[in-house]
């Protein structure tokens, strides 16, 4: 095989959702099995719906998750420029070899025209083929005229990577516009010319794009192209299962989830199960076992649901397995603004305790804040408590008093905290559900937290006996 070189090509029309990540995702890991190249191009033709900044966020969004670009824009490469709109020359090129072996046509009727002509094929009982239509005399194409590709019907058979052997009859084929008025090329133009140009070799896209493949195949085969291989990809279902996730149903940024504290490395694994099995039941893969492991051929035929509850159980499960050194880097930019001040060690000392319960890194703040300031009381806390709520306070005030009087003289540490927390179990004759939770709740003004002791340890003797007092005078 020649090198392998795929693309990820999206519009500049906002920020990168999981399913445009997933597009890029899925080429870069074949570029990469294959020692490929990726290459990022920016189709940049549809003015109208071009959003300012958005190159940028493409950037930041596929460099934050490691899917980084070997040729495209802030890299350079041979076959550049890769924005389309500074690439008129090729597809003028392209259109006027079209036009001159009798492939193209210009074509100025309106889009009121068009809609009556659609309306005359409903009439007939028959589909609407642009093809049936055709001007007799149309003019000579001159700049600002659209430039229609004049199709030579047939039945098409190929191969997909993904999705098998397909067919489709002569009916799929149909004439289609290649040059707008304003010269820039559509989407079924310009991306052919751009892949030739560049080279791509793999064709990986949107299972949106199947029903066009036949209009494409007569493309190449009237610009005289060697076809790329091509794949087309499930798409990702909304949480339902019902529908594609898109924006309009508020598919969230991916850099969103950036700011919420979720891993790439975490994101990356999970939107590559999206549509692909590995075979061997593995649900966790570092980035380099999946470049080792990836296969068009695993990738599945029908859609994957987004699932953004197995999402947060993944992002905490690769939480677990960060080192408490690489937590803490990564923890910089959340702690709550009550830490400043409090030294790295004490800081690494509240991680160790929260790691297990963390799901994503923005939940820092309201875990942790109770280590670092006195919280407010809440007596809802106690109220609403499905054990404690059965006792008066005065009941409440005797036991946090006599827990009181053994941590007194208790060391604070882990292992003295624990034999004293059981040796009150044993003088009150409470459960942990309610004895625990009520020093719990005294302590960090919170139903549930880390182990009690090692919680206590952290917060320290001082701490915990004044707030345990205080939380006995509000009783």
């Amino acid at each position: 095989m020649n090198e392998v070189r795929t693309r990820f090509a999206p519009s500049p029309t906002g920020y990168l959702h999981v399913g445009g990540v997933r597009a890029a995702l899925f080429p870069w890991l074949v570029a990469r099995h294959y020692n490929g190249k990726f290459i990022l191009r920016i189709e940049d033709t549809d003015r109208a719906r071009e959003v300012g900044g958005s190159v940028d966020i493409i950037k930041q969004s596929l460099e934050w998750l490691g899917i980084l670009w070997d040729e495209g824009p802030g890299v350079g490469g041979a076959y550049g420029p890769y924005f389309q709109t500074q690439r008129t020359q090729y597809y003028h090129q392209w259109a006027m070899r079209l036009l001159d072996s009798g492939r193209a046509y210009a074509d100025i009727r309106q889009p009121g025209e068009l809609e009556q002509l659609r309306a005359d094929a409903q009439t007939k009982h028959k589909p609407f083929l642009i093809r049936d239509y055709r001007p007799a005399n149309p003019p000579s194409w001159k700049p600002g005229m659209p430039l229609r590709f004049k199709s030579e019907p047939q039945a098409y058979s190929w191969h997909d990577e993904i999705m098998g052997d397909l067919t489709a009859g002569k009916d799929a084929v149909d004439d289609f516009i290649l040059l707008k008025s304003d010269g820039l090329p559509t989407y079924n133009f310009g991306h052919i010319v751009d892949d030739q140009e560049m080279h791509i070799t793999h064709v990986i896209r949107g299972l949106e794009y199947i029903a066009s493949m036949p209009k494409y195949l007569n493309l190449y085969e009237a610009l005289g192209f060697n076809k790329p291989l091509f794949a087309h990809m499930p798409h990702i279902m909304g949480p339902d299962g019902k529908k594609k996730l898109s924006k309009r149903d508020g598919a969230k940024s991916v850099l969103d989830y950036k700011q919420e504290g979720f891993l790439p490395e975490a994101m990356v694994n999970f939107l590559a199960l999206l549509g692909w099995n590995p075979g061997d039941g593995r649900e966790m893969f570092s980035l380099d076992e999946m470049v080792d492991s990836f296969s068009l051929d695993r990738v599945q035929h029908s859609g994957a649901r987004f699932d953004e509850r197995r999402l947060i159980w993944m992002n905490g499960s690769y939480i677990r397995l960060l080192s408490l050194d690489e937590l803490y880097d990564r923890c910089a930019q959340y702690w709550p603004v009550e830490a400043k001040g409090y030294d790295k060690t004490y800081k690494k000392q509240v991680l160790k305790l929260l790691q297990e319960r963390l799901k994503y890194l923005s939940e820092l703040p309201e875990l942790s804040r109770s280590f670092f300031v006195d919280l407010p009381l809440n007596p809802k806390l106690i109220s609403t408590h499905k054990q404690l709520a059965k006792y008066d306070n005065q009941s409440l005030k005797r036991l946090l008093e006599t827990s009181l009087v053994d941590l007194k003289d208790c060391d604070f540490s882990v292992d003295k905290l624990n034999d004293r927390l059981n040796g009150l179990l044993a003088k009150t004759g409470e459960p942990p559900a309610v004895l625990f939770s009520l020093i719990r709740i005294a302590t960090t003004q919170a139903q549930a937290s880390p182990p009690l002791a090692e919680s206590l340890a952290v917060i320290g003797k001082e701490r915990t006996l004044k707030r345990i007092v205080r939380q006995i005078e509000t009783l």
